[in-house]
């Protein structure tokens, strides 16, 4: 979908503000009728920034997505493993009830997949119930019931972050995707970069695939499947596009909400930030953000900006092709130490 931003009218504005005016977000009455206007965008600003979301004013492909999503509470819809997935946030709330019980449901991504299915399962047979696989109102008063806990890590987050401790590999050899970003087949720079960066990595030793589909500009979705087929070990997502802060420097990105976080694209990220920081010279950023890339993606994922998108004296350096070179070395460098210190001991906290 393009994205629909201030300015915009039509059903799909009003559809948008009706769900965040449902969701407790103030619109003013006069511009329901007019359209997507001043208070609808800080609606929407106001919304990405409580859901971890790239925060642009814009809703495109997650911010929907997610809209949608904040709909559902536990209880509202039975539940099931079928394809395509069910998502939402009562799948989420489902995911952190079994964890705090002791059942693995996996990263809270709101995601209703294979290892959730199992941990219903194994939830209904330990309190003696028909173990279906079905999340119907007899499962979710029995969960309610015994009020698990639900503060702390979830079993997923504490999991990632041993197989850290322990793991060993080489970036020679394996297959690395490049998600070259958004508006690509329009974006001769996020073209440009992910070939730069196509190069970089197999330099190294690498095995680096561009994601592409048919069309050319897959979503987010779409480019995190195309990973997961690949059996990719690391995903790395370039965005060039708009943004809403005009400071300087880079900022890199991993799978995290509030409450949980992926620590093998933290570990990622705060290598890749690093290395593009001496490289640039620039102080950076690192943030956890929600997004289908880093939300979908099996392997350690990242998003990585190179340069504030709404900063013209930064985005201007990306028509110079030392400049493009540089980013993608540095890109690249971070992600060969990603392999050599990921057994050397648990990942920095986040910054």
């Amino acid at each position: 979908m393009r994205s629909v931003r201030t300015g915009d009218s039509g059903p799909e504005a009003r559809d948008i503000q009706q769900r965040l005016a449902d969701l407790g977000f103030s619109i003013d009455p006069d511009e329901a009728a007019a359209g997507f206007g001043d208070s609808t965008r800080s609606a929407v600003l106001a919304f990405q920034e409580s859901r971890n979301l790239r925060v642009d004013g814009l809703v495109g492909p997650d911010t929907w997505g997610q809209l949608v999503e904040a709909g559902y509470r536990l209880g509202d819809r039975s539940l099931y493993l079928r394809a395509p997935v069910y998502r939402g946030d009562d799948v989420r709330a489902l995911q952190r009830k079994l964890n705090g019980l002791g059942f693995d449901a996996g990263k809270e991504d709101g995601m209703f997949g294979p290892r959730t299915e199992r941990a219903v399962r194994e939830f209904q047979r330990n309190v003696g119930d028909t173990p279906d696989g079905m999340v119907g109102f007899a499962t979710v008063r029995t969960l309610q019931r015994m009020r698990p806990p639900e503060a702390g890590p979830g079993r997923a987050m504490v999991r990632e972050g041993e197989e850290l401790r322990h793991r060993h590999g080489s970036l020679e050899g394996s297959v690395v995707a490049i998600d070259p970003g958004p508006g690509t087949k329009s974006n001769d720079a996020n073209r440009r970069l992910a070939l730069a960066l196509r190069d970089s990595l197999a330099a190294l030793g690498a095995k680096p695939e561009i994601l592409s589909d048919a069309d050319g500009d897959p979503s987010p979705s779409d480019s995190a499947r195309l990973a997961n087929d690949l059996g990719a070990v690391l995903c790395l997502s370039l965005h060039l596009g708009e943004g809403v802060s005009e400071t300087s420097g880079p900022t890199c990105s991993y799978f995290g909400s509030l409450r949980t976080h992926s620590p093998a694209g933290q570990l990622l990220a705060e290598h890749i930030l690093d290395e593009l920081e001496g490289t640039l010279g620039r102080r950076g950023r690192l943030q956890r953000l929600t997004g289908a890339m880093l939300r979908e993606t099996r392997m350690p994922a990242v998003q990585i900006e190179p340069v504030a998108g709404a900063n013209p004296q930064e985005t201007s350096l990306l028509a110079d092709p030392a400049f493009v070179l540089r980013v993608a070395a540095a890109i690249a460098a971070g992600s060969s130490r990603y392999f050599v210190v990921a057994g050397g001991g648990p990942p920095r906290p986040p910054r």
